[in-house]
């Protein structure tokens, strides 16, 4: 069963890491072979409640982006080097590939060699020199009887064409020569008493019982074949190893970690049809064609907490999303066929995730109800922000009594564990808790951080609106800011880059607008800001 990925948004809050864990809770309980993950590191917030709860922490989802390991590549398609080089042809014709992988005994990766080399060495190569071991001798020489006491057979081989005194006379035997001949009295004696290395008899001859004994006191290698002269000739320097084929000096291979559309991309330029697949540490795994890269097993989804492609994790378009639990806004991702989507006007993600639960009839743990009361008092602040509902309200009591908690108490103690600033620099404050929006042409960014005294800000403006004005530059957004919310009194101030002013002016009415500027009674990002300044960038 593939694994199901399920993350939040980048740059995750509670709510979104809370999300994942209990909807991969409940998907497991289903059946699903499911994975919470996160985009992002996780607050001080988060990480209080998942300890609070005894929960693990998410592994990091770096991209969803397809890789080689993704796609059918033919597994099987390779050969040890010190195979017969017509074990390598037969290969390719019985599989309809142009080439092949070579490795040795323990797929160590040692080249590529291709159907038209080896064809080059067979119509060009006109040396009877053979060097390989007496078992690729067997294989092509369809042998009858033998006498072995070589593992490996290195020599020039001759066919005896022409007459037995022709042949004593002008070709000199010795260790290193191989005789292909009949039963030929003369010449079988010659060959023995020279000791050659190897006597191959045609037709399935065999020596005489002398003959025999004299071999094996000499040490000559001898093999019965039931071919002819001319047969044998044509086949031998096919029992050399695949490995001693002229090949070319560079062989572009790839990994199994490689991304796909890396792949296609240098493939386009390389007009190769084959390329070796190498694990991480070198090792040989099969061939892919590049006409099976169409197949691909992408990597299975499910988002929470948000529904656009600059929210999610990267290579997005290459995954295969089978669903989204999400509260906000609908966004711009596009699917190639339905999915389940539950899209609801709640406070929190985990207000829907615990319809789910209801409706499956799936018990929750205490740990669970734990960590999806946190996302929903955090999203919420503690059920005061306007984007709370009647659910949000139902599902927190419930949840809390699940979890053998006060509500109020708990909620307190969480929103308080994240609004500390100390030791952290300005990008990682504007960055605590962001998001980036699109609309048309334009960008924006709105990060959102929780305080109970907007004072421990007031000694950072200057380095938080430089930041501001930097990343602004940098991502060309029109838009820049972030709201510091203070939990108790249930407001907002506002730091922003220099260019976002006359927008947030209009989008919260205000003539005087400046740095850290009160906004009675906004707290919801989601509800009360977001929206205002989409309508602006909309006109």
């Amino acid at each position: 069963m593939d694994k199901v990925y399920i993350f939040g948004h980048k740059n995750p809050d509670t709510d979104s890491i809370c999300a994942a864990i209990s909807l991969t809770y409940l998907k497991k309980q289903l059946g699903m072979n499911a994975e919470a993950r996160t985009l992002g590191n996780l607050s001080k917030e988060t990480l209080f409640a998942l300890k609070k709860f005894h929960i693990s922490v998410p592994k990091y989802l770096y991209d969803v982006k397809a890789q080689i390991k993704n796609v059918n590549y033919n597994k099987e398609y390779m050969i040890n080097e010190d195979k017969p080089i017509i074990d390598a042809f037969n290969l390719m014709h019985d599989r309809a590939i142009t080439g092949l992988p070579l490795v040795d005994k323990n797929k160590n990766f040692k080249g590529y060699v291709s159907l038209k080399e080896i064809a080059a060495d067979m119509i060009y190569n006109e040396s009877l020199a053979i060097d390989t071991s007496f078992e690729n001798l067997l294989s092509v020489l369809d042998p009858v009887d033998y006498l072995q006491f070589d593992s490996n057979i290195k020599g020039n081989a001759y066919a005896v064409t022409f007459d037995d005194e022709s042949f004593i006379n002008n070709i000199k035997l010795d260790d290193n020569s191989i005789v292909i001949v009949g039963y030929r009295e003369h010449i079988i004696k010659y060959a023995l008493d020279s000791k050659v290395k190897l006597i191959i008899l045609v037709y399935g001859n065999k020596l005489s019982d002398e003959e025999l004994e004299l071999a094996k006191n000499n040490h000559v290698n001898v093999i019965s074949s039931n071919k002819s002269s001319f047969k044998i000739a044509r086949v031998l320097c096919l029992s050399n190893p695949i490995k001693s084929i002229k090949r070319g000096e560079h062989c572009v291979t790839f990994t199994t970690t490689d991304y796909l559309s890396d792949f296609e991309d240098k493939t386009a330029k390389l007009k190769h049809t084959n390329y070796p697949i190498l694990d991480t540490k070198g090792l040989c795994v099969g061939m892919l064609r590049t006409i099976d890269a169409r197949e691909v097993n992408r990597k299975k989804v499910i988002l929470v907490d948000h529904n656009t492609y600059e929210q999610s994790v990267d290579g997005l378009n290459e995954a295969e999303i089978l669903e989204i639990v999400d509260h906000h806004n609908i966004g711009d991702i596009v699917t190639s066929k339905p999915i389940n989507m539950r899209s609801e006007a709640v406070g929190s993600s985990n207000t829907i995730i615990y319809e789910l639960f209801e409706e499956n009839n799936i018990l929750i743990p205490p740990s669970i109800a734990g960590v999806m009361l946190s996302g929903i008092i955090s999203d919420t602040l503690l059920l005061k922000s306007p984007t709370t509902t009647s659910l949000d309200i139902m599902a927190a009591n419930s949840l809390a009594n699940m979890a053998h908690v006060d509500l109020n108490e708990y909620g307190h103690e969480l929103l308080q564990s994240g609004v500390s600033i100390k030791g952290m620099s300005a990008n990682q404050i504007i960055y605590k808790d962001n998001k980036e929006y699109v609309v048309d042409d334009h960008k924006f960014m709105i990060g959102q951080v929780f305080t109970t005294d907007f004072n421990d800000y007031t000694n950072r403006l200057t380095d938080i609106v430089n930041e501001l004005n930097n990343i602004s530059e940098h991502n060309n957004y029109d838009v820049c800011a972030l709201y510091v919310t203070n939990f108790l009194t249930n407001d907002s101030n506002i730091i922003y880059s220099t260019n976002s002013a006359n927008i947030l002016s209009i989008a919260h009415d205000i003539d005087d607008i400046h740095e850290g500027v009160l906004l009675k009674g906004v707290v919801s990002r989601k509800k009360q800001i977001v929206p205002n300044i989409m309508d602006i960038l909309n006109n």
